[in-house]
């Protein structure tokens, strides 16, 4: 397969020249470098965590996840520097050195960023096509590149802000970058950007019934929505915030990075709602309480529902009644989606043995549960306390608002 061996020869390339970029500046300030791969290093688990989770009926193999991080992380970035230099410098050169300082990164960065992150969704789609069976699988594999890409830019930036300090071998440059480009521009930064693109390419590629000018539009949309806010956050546009001061800055971000966020997360909600409905149809049509109720396939559709229905096995049963409620789940959801691809490989399910082996796993998580004196796996009628969520969620918004007031220099 040429594309593997494609992806493999870049990541070893690339990976070797960004060791060597963290080599030179671990010699130089070690402390600073190593707390910035750590600080960014862990704020990269929840996201990962957030982005898997995401396709709650379909879990993409973890290989594949980690490969689509590394592509960001790895080829994405080091191929992107030259890249971006040579597109200033083409700006420079055809109108003004002034418009490129000004105007550069909110081309540059769009131009050359999202077609190396878009790149990386094709590279995955060449080597393991059979994992992209809907636009939301092309969003989680987009958003993983966007956060590798994401998170190594965000280390160069932290150690650029050492070395601009002047002040040696501290810390406190990396700490102001975390909150900076962590929480202030992280949730509405690359992750989003590349999972519109990876959207794009999915839907590309999994609307076949329609004509090839609606699926190109679909790329075009996706890359074009990316580079759009690629392009505005980059921007000159309220750099100097809303009213001045500090406020004003913090201001100016939100307005710039809010919409972006909604938006994309807006987008995945539908996108995983028309997912769950074309999957969880298969359960449905089977009528069989023996693998799925129909209480049990609505709450399959609903995060919040299937949440619930642990928690109250929890209540009934105990942490194996929550985890029995978990499996059984994890196996229908796995069922509904290997009987929707016999269905569209063979037209039937027929005697499929992959359908007959998911559909002993949910009988054997149906027993498990029944023993555990769980008969359906659904939410409780008993009432939630989410106020303490609530107030914790509450304390830590303004904690994080307070710290990236100080990075900013607002005190």
């Amino acid at each position: 397969m040429p594309a593997f061996w494609l992806l493999s020869g870049l990541l070893v390339v690339c990976g070797i020249h960004l060791l060597g970029i963290f080599q030179t500046a671990y010699g130089r300030w070690p402390t600073a470098t190593l707390t910035a791969i750590v600080l960014f290093g862990l704020y990269a688990v929840p996201f990962w965590l957030f982005i898997a989770s995401l396709d709650f009926l379909e879990r993409e193999p973890w290989l594949l996840l980690a490969t689509a991080f590394a592509w960001g992380a790895a080829v994405a970035p080091i191929v992107a520097i030259p890249g971006n230099r040579a597109v200033h410098d083409l700006l420079a050169k055809l109108i003004s050195p002034e418009f490129a300082a000004a105007w550069g990164s909110a081309i540059a960065g769009p131009t050359v960023e999202e077609l190396l992150k878009g790149l990386g969704v094709v590279v995955l789609v060449l080597i393991a096509r059979a994992q992209i069976n809907s636009v939301l699988d092309g969003m989680v594999y987009g958003a993983l590149v966007g956060l590798g890409f994401q998170i190594v830019e965000d280390i160069i930036y932290a150690v650029n802000a050492v070395a601009v300090a002047g002040q040696g071998d501290e810390i406190g440059p990396v700490i102001s970058t975390v909150f900076l480009r962590g929480f202030l521009s992280g949730l509405w930064s690359h992750t989003i950007f590349s999972a519109l693109v990876g959207g794009g390419i999915a839907y590309f590629l999994v609307h076949t019934q329609r004509s090839l000018l609606n699926r190109l539009a679909g790329v075009a949309v996706g890359f074009g929505g990316a580079w759009f806010l690629h392009f505005l956050w980059n921007s000159p546009l309220l750099a100097d915030g809303v009213g001045g001061g500090v406020g004003g800055i913090l201001l100016g971000l939100l307005i710039k990075g809010i919409p972006a966020l909604l938006l994309v997360l807006s987008l995945a909600w539908l996108a995983r709602s028309r997912e769950a409905r074309f999957y969880l149809a298969e359960l449905g049509e089977l009528g069989d309480p023996h693998v799925a109720t129909p209480g049990e396939v609505g709450t399959l559709a609903e995060a919040h529902l299937r949440a619930r229905a642990r928690h109250h096995a929890k209540k009934v049963a105990g942490g194996k009644g929550e985890r029995a409620v978990r499996t059984l789940q994890r196996a229908q959801c796995r069922y509904a989606v290997e009987l929707a691809r016999a269905r569209a490989a063979h037209g039937a399910p027929g005697a499929d043995p992959v359908v007959a082996g998911a559909r002993q796993s949910v009988l054997e998580a149906r027993h498990r549960l029944a023993q555990l004196g769980v008969d359906e796996a659904l939410p409780g009628t008993h009432k939630h306390r989410r106020w303490l969520w609530w107030a914790l969620a509450a304390v830590l918004v303004v904690l994080l608002l307070m710290s990236a007031f100080r990075a900013l220099g607002g005190g």
